[in-house]
């Protein structure tokens, strides 16, 4: 299996994780027909700079003409020791333009309010426009969940309708190019791990440093996150420290929401891949960038002890963020329910649920309830609408709570039998003798299975 893994330790944006994957191996190539395909006019330039000593990857995007105006690297053109927040990390907002005001691009090329409206895109315009481009269905979709994922925090922050929302900063080029762009490169390191595998890559995540101190917006002056920020990284793990900056962009949030990482620690895994990707600033004994490493993941026992092993030590099943997908189906035969069910389970579903509801009109139908891993929700999406007949799904990120789990083997009467022990705090609070053992063994001695599970329970209290 295919592993990811970010190091958000000075935060994520959206120019950091296209930098990380393109350190990480991503063909260039894949990112710049991705931004041709958007028809925006807009390019991406690519360079290698020096964050507090750590080479690493930095891209830039530009409109036609302002690259037609430059001629050096941005890189080299405004170095600053420790430039003020990169304006792709600015937070989208719904306000009043004032005419002739200007603004400030990534370029340092100021434009008029003119230029700018061009910027105020709406979500409806931004997810038409990802739509006429000339992308894999996998890209856009992935790219249009993002933007959604940011209008509807920015509508929870404004207490405005989605549809209100009209995106300023984050509807503009560059981040429509970032988050477009991410999406080609997020596909390309899946559809390479499933040529090599048969599975795509799994996503993990370390807690996100957010920064510290103020941070200025259209409507005044919030503490790091900012709000819209805030909203989209509710549930996730997250810590302030090291620096008195805003470290996680709204852009940066949204995709690592999208991308529902698997948090915690670095899995076992053999590291192949180790990538960079540079942030704007670069603050003095701070390396500004994201870490994005990929590889094999190690199951071995020499670097990951059993539960067996450790069986009151927490590990990562303790807590974590897990997807839930849903969609009621009332016109759907029985049968390819159950073999949707059966199919989502090989493909590493947690759970899947069927359960009798009344829809519209009074018809009985069925609600399909998958509970996954983050990592394997893309999948289970095409799944579902694939094999089912509904015209769309519901998801959402839950957290859950599980105790600790490992299995031991009993013997008995029957032949062996695995138990499964549930423990909380150090505490045993659960013993399970596995079904599949259990009617293997009442089948094979024509006795009651439940005789068979009593005798594997009493083994086990011996």
């Amino acid at each position: 299996m295919r592993i990811a893994y970010l190091d958000c330790f000075a935060g994520i944006s959206g120019d950091m994780f296209l930098g990380a994957l393109l350190d990480a191996g991503v063909d260039p190539k894949i990112l710049h027909n991705a931004v041709a395909a958007l028809n925006l006019n807009a390019t991406l330039q690519i360079e290698k700079v020096d964050r507090s000593g750590i080479s690493s990857t930095k891209v830039h995007v530009y409109e036609g003409a302002n690259l037609a105006e430059s001629t050096q690297l941005p890189e080299q053109a405004h170095r600053h020791e420790d430039e003020e927040a990169d304006p792709t990390h600015q937070h989208t907002h719904t306000h009043q333009h004032h005419p002739k005001t200007q603004h400030q691009h990534k370029t340092g090329h100021p434009h008029t309010h003119d230029q700018e409206h061009a910027h105020n895109r709406s979500l409806t315009v931004i997810r038409d426009l990802i739509t006429a481009a000339s992308l894999p269905p996998a890209i856009k979709q992935t790219a249009i969940q993002t933007f959604e994922l940011l209008g509807a925090s920015e509508a929870k922050s404004h207490n405005v309708r989605v549809e209100k929302i009209h995106f300023h900063e984050v509807g503009a080029v560059d981040a429509i190019v970032d988050i477009v762009a991410s999406s080609a490169g997020i596909h390309a390191l899946n559809a390479s791990a499933l040529a090599e595998t048969g599975h795509p890559v799994k996503w993990f995540s370390s807690p996100i440093n957010v920064g510290g101190g103020m941070v200025d917006c259209a409507h005044g002056r919030f503490p790091v996150p900012a709000p819209a920020t805030a909203d989209l990284l509710r549930g996730l793990p997250t810590y302030s420290a090291h620096i008195e900056k805003e470290l996680v962009t709204p852009t940066g949030a949204a995709l690592i929401r999208a991308l529902a990482p698997t948090f915690g620690p670095q899995p076992g895994m053999r590291v192949e891949h180790i990538g960079y990707g540079a942030g704007t600033r670069n603050p003095k004994n701070f390396p500004n960038v994201l870490r994005l490493s990929i590889g094999e993941a190690d199951n071995s026992t020499h670097s990951i002890p059993s539960p067996t092993e450790l069986p009151h030590t927490h590990h990562d099943h303790d807590s974590q963020t897990v997807t839930v997908l849903e969609a009621a189906l009332d016109d759907l035969s029985p049968q390819i329910l159950a073999y949707v069910s059966e199919i989502a389970l090989a493909q590493g579903a947690l759970d899947v649920m069927l359960t009798p509801v009344i829809m519209k009109k009074g018809r009985p139908g069925t609600l399909l309830t998958i509970l996954c891993n983050p990592s394997d929700s893309l999948a289970l999406q095409q799944l579902i609408l694939r094999e089912t007949s509904t015209l769309g799904l519901r998801i959402r990120q839950d957290t859950r709570v599980c105790v600790d789990r490992h299995h031991t083997t009993v013997t008995t009467p029957y032949g062996d039998i695995r138990v499964k022990i549930g423990t909380l705090n150090g505490e045993q609070c659960n013993i399970a003798p596995e079904f599949e053992d259990c009617r293997t063994a009442a089948t094979k001695h024509n006795v009651p299975l439940k005789l068979v599970q009593q005798t594997a329970i009493a083994a086990y209290l011996k």
